[in-house]
């Protein structure tokens, strides 16, 4: 791990991971915003602990994390003489680091068919995958933001986001933090609250981080303060991220979304969830059927290495819940908007 100024992009702002012939390297989240520093994975386990320590995080971001994965694979299956079913045991530990985006798994799905070619094949799909995203993730900004501004009369606008779904949780520009973007461009926003987000705070440390690097006004809050700001009248519209949309419309994020929804039903504002078409999950029927990643008890018993907990507490410490798709008013995809809760 060394300091870096990783590569940044005039169209996609932050890039948060980057091939470099043998391996990616990554933004490492964890040590933002008091360190920029990048990490080289070049091998499965590398990758493998970054994903599950949350170095590289955000679904989009996974799905390419995931494709360039199965490049790593090759080339140190190549390098360590493994067999086939050793790669495939590799590859599927990369596919299945983390169980509820299901950007990760896709994009190593995606690529498995260009294995036979080699790994230039294999990188070139994966490069594919980013280029696509970015493009996905502009085109979200503008469907976003062109569907909020025709609903809500307030300006400027004053909007409340969870958890962290900027250029560092995807290839590029960013989802449901691309519409704030894209807001903030056309003149029309004010300012953003932006909830701090279990675990690991993404939403202080990396959101905050990203609208700071923007010049774009925003507060932190507690998560526990989100609902209350929505009920006082101090946000026009809630703008968030997925992990995974099943077939229903119901939609996993980060744990507290569901809140923020409930919140904005009563207050009879715009609940907005933002993802790419790579996020919807058609073999999940609805989110009962979608799998909540449990994080580590010392994530909410310990803070910085120190036990904050009595000795005989346990955490119950789930990362995602599941928003149902009669909260939400809309979901915006590269495609365009649909309204699952008319």
């Amino acid at each position: 791990m060394a300091p870096s100024t990783p590569p940044a992009d005039a169209d996609s702002g932050i890039r948060t991971l980057t091939w470099h012939g043998t391996g990616l390297h990554l933004i490492d989240q964890t040590a933002l915003p008091g360190r920029l520093v990048t990490l080289d994975a070049s091998d499965v386990d590398t990758l493998v602990d970054a994903i599950r320590r949350l170095a590289v995080r955000g679904a989009p971001a996974l799905g390419a994390s995931g494709a360039y994965g199965v490049a790593i694979a090759m080339l140190q299956a190549a390098r360590e003489g493994w067999d086939a079913d050793r790669l495939d045991t590799e590859i599927r530990r990369i596919r299945d680091a983390r169980p509820t985006a299901v950007n990760l798994a896709g994009g190593v799905d995606r690529v498995l068919p260009f294995l036979p070619q080699g790994v230039a094949a294999v990188v070139a799909e994966a490069d594919a995958v980013v280029r696509e995203d970015v493009a996905a993730n502009r085109a979200i900004g503008a469907h976003g933001a062109d569907w909020i501004l025709a609903r809500v009369e307030r300006r400027p606008l004053r909007v409340l986001t969870h958890c962290n779904t900027g250029s560092l949780a995807t290839a590029g520009w960013g989802t449901a933090l691309g519409i704030i973007r894209e807001l903030h461009a056309r003149g029309v926003l004010e300012v953003v609250y932006a909830d701090e987000t279990r675990p690991l705070l993404q939403g202080s440390r990396l959101t905050a981080w990203e609208l700071d690097q923007e010049g774009i006004p925003h507060f932190v809050q507690p998560d526990g303060a989100a609902a209350s700001t929505v009920l006082r009248g101090l946000v026009d519209v809630a703008i968030i991220g997925a992990d995974r949309i099943a077939k229903n419309g119901d939609t996993a994020n980060k744990i507290g979304s569901v809140g923020v929804a409930l919140a904005c039903a009563d207050a009879g504002i715009p609940f907005v969830v933002a993802a790419p078409r790579t996020t919807f999950d058609d073999a999940t029927p609805d989110g009962g059927a979608i799998e909540i990643e449990e994080r580590p008890e010392a994530e909410v018993l310990e803070w910085g290495g120190i036990r904050v907990a009595p000795a005989g507490s346990r955490a119950f410490n789930p990362a995602f819940d599941v928003t149902p798709a009669r909260l939400i008013d809309a979901i915006v995809s590269e495609d365009g908007v649909v309204e699952p809760g008319r």
